[in-house]
């Protein structure tokens, strides 16, 4: 008698072997109903391969040893070490934290501050612009007599890896006036004009003047060369910058190279959260020099056509 037999189509009888009456095997073997094949050990497959038993069969009762989750406490030396190369990555290409040590910026920023300032887009070539709040390193020796903090290890560990604003280098914080090709001038009180152009101040410090009356550089008419940036503070009388450093090699202007990034936010304290805008009165007509609207008009087209074949070759790369 056959075990297991079923019939086929046109009659044909289903391959298997005949369980003689001196079979060992002989009731043991059961055929599945889609190919024909035996289980031996009384577990029956679906069709997606699970048993039906529910025994794993790459257990160890099969001759596979499980494997063994890793513990917590030795994956977290790995994540640890992801987390601090992300945070060096990020301080060095994206953003990085600066503490605000003096108040020549009243009253936009105070001392004690922490803002966040933005280090990517001058890898794409970006260059500061009028009103921007701006970090840059010590161009020649600004900040000589000033104290010089001293961080312990700890400090100087969460300082490389962009945790802690950093406390050793010398670096500024003030606000663009002038780009190159600029006309700056001060007169009297003010107000402080740019290309002849007036600007309308808000964030001078209660009680200051746009322009300082003083015979150490607050009276003054400089032209901005290319490449370079004149920075004042917005604490007028209280900020030593482009004005009173005309004796340095720059003759007050930063170069443009020392510019770390544009200060975006004020991150800390919590309830003085605020972005750092670009002022209305840098944005009024007339304030471009025509070589600097010329300028403009030379890379306009370039970018506009960049910016219209992006969508075109995205549209077309999805339709193949």
């Amino acid at each position: 008698m056959a075990v297991g037999a079923r019939s086929g189509q046109g009659g044909e009888e289903p391959r298997g072997r005949s369980a003689g009456p001196g079979d060992p095997d002989a009731g043991h073997a059961a055929f599945s109903g889609n190919d024909g094949r035996a289980v031996e050990d009384g577990g029956v497959n679906n069709e997606d391969g699970t048993r039906t038993d529910g025994q794993d069969p790459d257990g160890p009762e099969h001759g596979r040893p499980k494997k063994q989750q890793r513990s917590f406490w030795k994956e977290l030396p790995i994540l640890i070490g992801i987390a601090l190369v992300l945070a060096l990555l990020i301080k060095t290409f994206l953003v990085q934290a600066f503490s605000i040590p003096s108040d020549s910026m009243q009253n936009t920023l105070q001392r004690g501050d922490r803002v966040l300032v933005d280090k990517l887009t001058p890898w794409f070539g970006s260059e500061p612009e009028r009103g921007e709040v701006v970090v840059f390193h010590d161009p020649d020796n600004w900040l000589a007599g000033e104290p010089t903090p001293d961080p312990n290890a700890l400090q100087k560990a969460l300082s490389f890896i962009g945790l802690m604003p950093s406390a050793e280098e010398k670096d500024l914080i003030k606000r663009v006036i002038g780009v190159g090709g600029d006309t700056i001038e001060c007169k009297g009180t003010g107000p402080l004009k740019v290309n002849g152009k007036a600007l309308n101040e808000p964030y001078v410090y209660p009680g200051n003047t746009p322009c300082s009356q003083d015979d150490q550089g607050g009276q003054f008419k400089v032209k901005v060369p290319e490449g370079h940036i004149w920075v004042m503070g917005d604490h007028r009388q209280n900020s030593r910058d482009s004005r009173y450093n005309t004796a340095d090699k720059n003759q007050g202007f930063v170069p443009v190279d020392k510019v770390v990034g544009r200060a975006v936010v004020i991150a800390w304290p919590i309830n003085r959260w605020t972005n750092l805008p670009v002022p209305e009165t840098f944005d009024q007509p007339g304030l471009n020099t025509q070589a600097q609207d010329a300028a403009a008009l030379t890379v306009a087209p370039p970018a506009l056509a960049l910016a219209g074949a992006v969508p075109f070759a995205l549209w077309r790369r999805r339709r193949a």
